[in-house]
């Protein structure tokens, strides 16, 4: 396995880089799945933090009573403040663990903000928010993750490289399932059963008061008797 770039050395390599892109869609980061790919990825994210530190029991019990197969981005605060549940999930294989984040900040060199949240303002502070829960990961896990996650999905293309160059893959999503648990349990259902072969849904699982989880339940039932599958990331990547 190739070493790890020290922050001082990426701090060197892309310090003086500036961007040309900067949203939800940047080059490099992965909105769907492998083209031709008919199966879809529910992906969920656990933000942590004030107000974000919840987790969705009834959300992550349907999955697993219905076997659905799903990529969890969680934050390291959220890992803190659920060492228990985090050490469950980390051992069922319906799930793989993903990297949210050290304190979900959207990833920037520059500064550049999203819904109101400060981004990382420079590339140190990038690594320190990709290699940060990295490292808490690697060590919980006994292996890197292999994917990340920004705080809310927003990156410029330098950051994007870093994250390269950490030996994470970047995802955003293609179909925003929830509305960053914002929507009600009736319009989770219609995003996610409208969802096209291929897509990545973003959905939250640390919010269990929001519509999410009722949502979810309400949806997939209609979609395996399509005989639709789904997959976690690195199945199909």
């Amino acid at each position: 396995m190739a070493r790890e770039p020290s922050r001082a050395e990426m701090v060197q390599r892309y310090g003086a880089l500036a961007p040309s892109e900067w949203g939800l869609n940047v080059s490099g980061v992965i909105t769907g799945l492998p083209e031709g790919e008919r199966a879809m990825a529910l992906t969920f994210d656990a933000c942590g933090g004030p107000g974000g530190n919840a987790y969705d029991a009834d959300l992550i019990d349907f999955l697993r009573a219905n076997k659905v197969p799903a990529t969890l981005f969680l934050n390291a605060r959220w890992i803190d403040a659920n060492p228990e549940v985090f050490e469950r999930l980390a051992a069922d294989p319906l799930f793989e663990i993903g990297n949210h984040g050290t304190v979900h900040r959207p990833l920037s060199v520059t500064g550049r903000s999203a819904y109101g949240i400060a981004g990382t303002g420079g590339v140190g502070e990038v690594y320190d928010e990709v290699a940060g829960n990295a490292h808490k990961l690697t060590g919980l896990l006994g292996r890197p993750p292999r994917f990340f996650r920004s705080g809310t999905a927003h990156y410029d293309d330098v950051a994007v490289r870093v994250v390269a160059d950490l030996g994470e893959r970047v995802v955003g999503f293609s179909v925003n399932g929830d509305g960053g648990a914002t929507l009600p349990a009736s319009e989770i259902r219609q995003e996610v059963a409208a969802a096209r072969p291929g897509a990545v849904v973003i959905g939250h699982m640390n919010q269990p008061g929001r519509g999410t989880a009722a949502g979810v339940a309400a949806a997939v039932p209609g979609l395996l008797a399509e005989g639709r599958r789904f997959v976690r990331l690195s199945d199909v990547m």
